[in-house]
């Protein structure tokens, strides 16, 4: 071995006290910590944010929900084309209707068809969870812990992918977190007489304002949430008192006035069918079946929280047994107040999705983050080693899912190596040190390795596999056409087709598109290949003449099959 060498192993080696290095700074003061959170944040779900086409189908049908407000002036009636989308309250929508007009004021390019001006809300909600959770955690415990919860949050896979989706589920996580955060501060100045620099209007105005955004974006979902939590502590404590200082009084009348005028507006509209798609279809439709095939068994979402919570999810596991012998602590029970309950409803609930449990998240993280803190996470020989080991699991995980996506695309970008190989490296100090650096910084390297992932993976490889995205290239494809071209697409539906070629796009089938050309000048049908036989049929029966032009060949994730699509159009459409 060569001194040199030896030299750049000593410099590689002085490098493991990186991570508790920017760990003292973060924490020096509390205006760090928010910003060391925010540029956290941001470093964990921008990748991606910008150059990934719209995602089939939640967000491709929000954003055109959304996109069909704007172009109607309509902002009370929530419609996908002419079905109406009652699913949801009208939250979100407004929210990213107001992203697109600002984009639209600044002068963004096509900025009904920009995706990630749909997306800023979520990213908003991503980066104000992690900062409610550090706000809570400061009434838990030190300004380090609260850190440490915050940087778990950031980093998770969940909460990374949903605050890249126009979608609700980033923002309701944020509405949670303020209402979770000022209850727990309420109940801990009653619990612990603890004396907390709030003013006595804050907690209160902070808890009922984020009940009526968390029913105005999902519903009743947020009330499930924190009226278990509330119920638990005061089944516990046998005691309620401490509800009176969120004063339910004003509170509730605050919560209504905010909630009421909407929700009057779309009775008014829609009569009793909102309540009927919303109530009835929706919510009672997922908590009696599995609907759209989203269904599994108990323990689903305990299965999926070792990949979901990543890379704090081993370090939950160790701290398991300290969470469990020092249940009565108050801290400790509001926490699992929080957890515990709604946990058990999620897996009983016979449809499951992986965001669903998203809301519950903070609290896995302070639990967590507060057994790092006290140096309580568990040293047992058999649990540790399972959990301690994790980054080589997720190091060849990361790799193989590298070489899937350039066998994929038969290439891979050549900027995403040095991010790739950068986490290779800081997840193995991440797991190799951790015996003598222990969790803490583990866990910072860890998260490191997690941000320099995304970034190869969800900032430069997926958005580069095409073939996921067929709408997209069909967008692209007709740029340069007539002024006001018409479509319609037989066989492929995705919502993302909708949201790019435009709201009047058809949907239907080889026949339907047949007779769609030969209804006007400047028109291009989409066939999949299984319509083209009825297309072809069609079109000679009514003496269509027609061209047929490029063929996409692409992948349909939603049905896990590969798919060829072509474009035709009348002989007079150009």
């Amino acid at each position: 071995m060569t001194a040199r060498f030896q030299d750049d192993l000593l410099q590689l080696w002085s490098a493991r006290d990186i991570g508790a290095r920017l760990l003292d700074v973060a924490t020096a003061s509390h205006a760090r910590a928010i910003a060391f959170l925010v540029l956290i944040s941001l470093v964990s779900f921008l990748p991606g944010f910008f150059n990934t086409p719209p995602i089939d189908r939640d967000e491709a049908r929000f954003a055109q929900a959304t996109k069909q407000m704007i172009e109607s002036n309509d902002y009370v009636d929530i419609r996908f084309q002419d079905e109406v989308r009652y699913k949801k309250p009208v939250g979100i929508y407004w929210l990213q209707a107001a992203a697109v007009r600002v984009g639209q004021a600044l002068g963004v390019p096509d900025a009904l068809t920009t995706i990630w001006l749909y997306r800023i809300p979520s990213l908003i909600g991503a980066v104000g969870a992690v900062l409610m959770t550090y706000w809570t955690a400061l009434a838990l415990g030190s300004r380090r812990t609260a850190y440490l919860a915050g940087v778990m949050l950031a980093c998770s896979i969940l909460l990374g992918v949903e605050a890249r989706l126009a979608k609700t589920d980033a923002m309701l996580l944020l509405t949670v977190v303020a209402a979770m955060g000022a209850m727990a501060r309420t109940y801990f100045r009653n619990c612990e007489k603890r004396a907390l620099d709030d003013p006595a209007w804050l907690d209160p105005a902070v808890f009922w304002t984020a009940l009526a955004a968390g029913i105005l974006l999902k519903g009743p979902l947020i009330l499930m949430v924190v009226g278990l939590a509330a119920i638990s502590l005061v089944v516990f404590d046998r005691s309620a008192q401490w509800l009176k200082d969120l004063r339910p009084v004003p509170g509730i009348f605050w919560m209504l006035v905010l909630v009421l005028p909407w929700f009057a507006a779309i009775f008014g509209r829609a009569g009793e069918s909102f309540f009927a798609e919303s109530a009835g279809r929706d919510l009672l439709g997922k908590v009696l079946s599995a609907a759209e095939g989203h269904g599994a068994p108990p323990g689903f979402y305990l299965l999926l929280f070792w990949l979901t919570f990543w890379p704090a999810a081993p370090l939950a596991a160790l701290a398991i047994p300290a969470v469990w012998t020092g249940w009565r602590e108050p801290a400790t029970r509001f926490l699992l107040a929080w957890l515990v309950p709604a946990w058990i409803i999620f897996e009983l609930v016979l449809t499951k999705l992986p965001h669903y449990v998203l809301p519950l998240y903070p609290a896995i993280a302070l639990l967590t983050a507060r057994a790092i803190a006290r140096g309580e996470l568990s040293e047992n020989r058999r649990l540790r080693p399972l959990t301690t080991h994790w980054p080589i699991i997720a190091l060849l995980g990361s790799i193989g899912g590298i070489i899937a996506l350039a066998a994929l695309r038969k290439q891979l970008g050549l900027l995403a190596w040095p991010f790739a190989g950068a986490s290779i490296v800081v997840g193995f100090f991440a797991w190799r040190f951790y015996g003598e650096d222990g969790a803490e910084r583990s866990f910072m390297r860890a998260a490191l390795a997690a941000m320099l992932m995304g970034i190869a993976v969800l900032g430069v490889d997926i958005p580069l596999l095409r073939p996921l995205f067929p709408s997209a290239a069909f967008a692209s494809m007709f740029e340069t056409r007539c002024a006001k071209p018409q479509f319609a697409a037989a066989g492929y539906h995705e919502p993302s087709l909708v949201f790019l070629l435009g709201t009047s796009t058809r949907l239907t089938d080889g026949h339907g598109a047949a007779d769609f050309l030969l209804e006007g000048p400047c028109r291009f049908a989409l066939i999949e290949a299984r319509q083209e036989r009825g297309f072809v049929q069609r079109a000679e029966a009514i003496g269509l003449r027609y061209s047929p032009g490029l063929r996409i060949e692409g992948i349909n994730y939603n049905g896990g099959r590969a798919i060829s699509i072509a474009v035709y159009r009348s002989e007079g459409s150009l």
